[in-house]
């Protein structure tokens, strides 16, 4: 139990307490101004009453404040699933989107990627045929070369097998 709950109950046992040691003083009548008429009641019973209704006031007081509080409670828990739950879709939202995003950029490369890897093929092949075209004429002009060195050997043996 909390203190106050404590603290409150003591303090109405001792009323309690006090009021039936002073029973007999409680019920006495007394004559007693009400405004505009006197009266002959007891002091203490009235006094009593009026603990007791101002007692009931301040729990009906009490229960009115937790109820309230209760209901607020709920009614933030409420806004706070619901703005969860809109986070949570805002959320799936741009997962979706940060996903359809991915996929359009992987399609982009991969086409890039294969666009670049045609034009690289292109390229060797190009470089390949131009290579092959050069080792030919390499190899024709080295043939030539070589065909003129051996009519030079040529003509030289039969000019000196005729001296």
């Amino acid at each position: 139990m909390k203190f106050s709950t404590l603290l409150l109950i003591l303090t109405l046992t001792l009323i309690a307490a006090f009021s039936a040691l002073n029973w007999s003083v409680f019920v006495t009548p007394t004559e007693l101004s009400l405004g505009f008429t006197t009266t002959k009641i007891p002091l203490g019973l009235t006094m009593l009453g009026l603990l007791v209704l101002l007692t009931i006031l301040f729990l009906g007081f009490v229960f009115y404040l937790q109820a309230s509080s209760l209901l607020e409670t709920r009614r933030h828990t409420k806004e706070l699933q619901s703005s969860r739950e809109l986070a949570d879709q805002a959320e799936a939202s741009r997962f979706n989107e940060l996903q359809f995003f991915l996929k359009a950029e992987l399609v982009k490369l991969t086409n890039l990627h294969a666009e670049s890897k045609s034009e690289i093929n292109t390229k060797i092949e190009l470089i390949e045929h131009n290579l092959r075209t050069t080792i030919e004429h390499s190899g024709n002009s080295l043939a030539a070369y070589i065909g003129e060195l051996e009519d030079r050997l040529e003509s030289i043996r039969t000019s000196s097998t005729k001296s």
